[in-house]
């Protein structure tokens, strides 16, 4: 025996970096399931709400990864450190808070289905990591054999 341990040898499985696809698809399904769901069980009013907080929740996440993007390319393109553009965080803050407020002053829909919806991206992704946990990345299509 030695003291010395030998490096394992990699497997012949790799693992693919995760696609957001999946994530997305099932934001989509909660949206759909809760703002069904909350149709039946407390109003078709909390229903819409949960149905247009998913769709806000889609664009701003849309528009997030187009903002990161075009960072990142312009970095690429010239090498420097990308300055923080903090107004378009600002700003698309700001247009969220402007869609919640009317849709809270006109009572269209009920303000917390609007919120749970505007949530979906947050519940799909806890739910991801929990079919990643009880079902290990081999099931859900992360490592290549």
């Amino acid at each position: 025996m030695s003291d010395e341990s030998e490096p394992i040898a990699p497997s012949e499985a790799t693992i693919r970096p995760i696609s957001h696809g999946r994530i997305l698809k099932l934001m989509a399904v909660i949206g759909a399931a809760g703002s069904l769901t909350g149709a039946v069980l407390v109003s078709v009013s909390f229903g819409a709400g949960v149905a247009i907080g998913c769709v806000v929740a889609f664009l701003n996440y849309y528009w997030l990864k187009g903002s990161l993007q075009r960072i990142f390319e312009q970095a690429a393109a010239t090498g420097e450190r990308p300055r923080f553009l903090a107004l378009q965080y600002i700003t698309r803050y700001v247009v969220l808070g402007i869609v919640v407020a009317i849709f809270y002053v006109t009572g269209a829909v009920s303000i917390v289905g609007l919120i749970l919806g505007m949530g979906s991206f947050g519940f799909a992704v806890v739910f991801e990591g929990l079919l990643n946990i009880f079902n290990g990345p081999a099931s859900s299509g992360q490592i290549d054999r």
